[in-house]
């Protein structure tokens, strides 16, 4: 089986979504004063490669601890979307070129390129985004989650989150945005395991999301 590791570094140096501040570490014991070493970590719920459950937006809606530990794991599907340039949109031509496997994958990755800018000013621009077709097709196919290469589902100057509230509204999905090296994996079905930190109430956390594809 071959592993490809899907998740961006965290560092405090690391991009973070406008008006969130960044992930902080500061030494809380030492080698030499304490015999070992522990360091405090303090970051937002929806830093680096992430995932957002349902209770994001909605109050009363699912949160990830709710979700039972199958939402996690599943077949995936890579959707080639790399030709996209600034601010056009993913449509479902690019789901129907693959169309009788998507229809089989639980979740849909789709892979614009974006990653390339992680680190850059251009990474919070005009990146590709799926339009409401695509955001219905995700919704009446019951998937368990779409994850993008971005750093947002909406565009960065929907500040109403349109596509979030579509799909989140009235289904049980997750969104995992910021994931890296979707061009490694290939155009075949996959098991994708994108686990959150299991704590109380959670609206979003931070997650170690793998590809294992079989050789």
């Amino acid at each position: 089986m071959k592993i490809i590791d899907l998740t961006h570094f965290i560092s405090e140096d690391m991009p973070v979504y406008p008006g969130t501040e960044g992930p902080k570490f500061s030494p809380a014991k030492s080698y030499e004063r304490d015999g070992f070493k522990e360091t405090l970590m303090t970051m937002y719920t929806h830093t680096g490669t992430h995932m957002d459950p349902p209770a994001h937006l909605f109050s009363g809606r699912t949160t990830l601890d709710q979700f039972p530990i199958t939402q996690f794991v599943g077949k995936a599907l890579v959707i080639d979307c790399s030709d996209l340039t600034e601010g056009q949109n993913i449509t479902m031509g690019y789901i129907n070129r693959y169309r009788e496997i998507a229809d089989k994958a639980e979740f849909l990755l789709f892979y614009s390129g974006w990653e390339q800018y992680w680190g850059t000013e251009k990474y919070f621009g005009h990146y590709p985004c799926i339009d409401g077709e695509v955001a219905s097709y995700l919704v009446n196919s019951n998937k368990k989650g779409i994850g993008l290469d971005t750093i947002g589902l909406d565009p960065i100057a929907d500040s109403n989150l349109t596509l979030h509230k579509r799909l989140f509204q009235e289904n049980e999905i997750i969104v995992i945005e910021n994931l890296m090296n979707l061009h490694l994996i290939g155009n075949g079905l996959f098991t994708l395991c994108a686990l959150p930190l299991k704590h109380v109430d959670a609206d979003g956390s931070p997650i170690r999301a793998i590809a294992m594809l079989e050789e």
